[in-house]
Parts: C-alpha cells; sequence; structure tokens
C-alpha cells in the first residue's frame, strides 16, 4: 500500500521525523511506520524495544501530545506503528508548524501560519483585533467606500 494522506513509511527511525507526528496532528491525524519501506514492506526496525521507551518521552516532550507506539513482529521482522490524533489546537515542533497534505509534510510559514493558526482558533483575518486602533483613528470616508462596495455587491442593504 502506497504512502497517502494519513499514512508514512520510514525504514529506521530519526528525530526529524517528530516533524511528521507534529504534521499529522495538525491535519487530520496519521500513522507513521518505522521499519516499513515506501511501498509499506516491511524491512524490520533495529533496536525496537528501546524505541518504545524513548518515543512517547520525545513525542510527549517535544510535541505536547500523547502518540499511541505499538510494536509488530512479522515473520520478514518488526516495526512500530506510531498512531496520531488530530488535535483542535496547533501543536508545533520546536517553533515550527507542519502539516500534511497529500503524502507529504508541509512547514508553514508566513500567510499560510497565520491563516493556520486562526482557523485553529475559530477565528478568520477580519476578525481580529489590532492593538492600539480604535474606531476614532479611522477615516470615516474609509467606512462610507465600505458600505457603498457591499450594497453594490449586494452583501449588505444599506
Amino acid at each position: 500500500m502506497p504512502e497517502t494522506q494519513n499514512i508514512e513509511y520510514k525504514s529506521i527511525w530519526k528525530d526529524e521525523y517528530l516533524k511528521w507526528i507534529c504534521g499529522f496532528a495538525n491535519t487530520q491525524g496519521g500513522t507513521l511506520y518505522i521499519g516499513k519501506d515506501d511501498n509499506g514492506n516491511v524491512v524490520g526496525v533495529k533496536n525496537a524495544g528501546k524505541l518504545l521507551e524513548e518515543l512517547p518521552n520525545k513525542i510527549t516532550t517535544i510535541l505536547g501530545i500523547v502518540a499511541a507506539i505499538n510494536l509488530h513482529e512479522t515473520p520478514d521482522g518488526e516495526f512500530i506503528e506510531i498512531e496520531v490524533e488530530p488535535h483542535p489546537n496547533p501543536v508545533n515542533y520546536k517553533g515550527e508548524y507542519h502539516l500534511r497534505s497529500g503524502s507529504t509534510k508541509q512547514e508553514l510559514k508566513g500567510a499560510a501560519l497565520d491563516k493556520f493558526l486562526l482557523h485553529k482558533q475559530g477565528k478568520h483575518w477580519d476578525g481580529v483585533v489590532i492593538p492600539n486602533v480604535s474606531v476614532a483613528d479611522l477615516k470615516p470616508e474609509t467606512f462610507d467606500f465600505f458600505r457603498k462596495k457591499g450594497v453594490t455587491s449586494q452583501r449588505t442593504e444599506r
């Protein structure tokens, strides 16, 4: 089975794969398999016992989430399954925000990061309060302009 939106295969463990776990947590959730090739075939994982002890602590300490970690034994070798639930709040990896898009991991930056963080809070750009700015600081003609545009586009009545 190929990699998908919710499935990622890695033949060995590297700490940078915490970014993939972060990406799953920030989207629909997913499963990371350690000890499988890119096609999902078991290649085995070394030090499975050590990883079973280390991974839960790394995930919790660095990402602040809990993931289910399971060891599977097959005739072809052992592999580890890390199941990640989607999280309602943004999850970051050392200040970086990642998400899963298709079968890739993307780091969010700039406007995409702003939009993501607002969305996780249930907000939009136009609902964010700007500090130290009041209605008195704005020009009345700007309000008139937007009212006219709203009537023209039929988004408002007056």
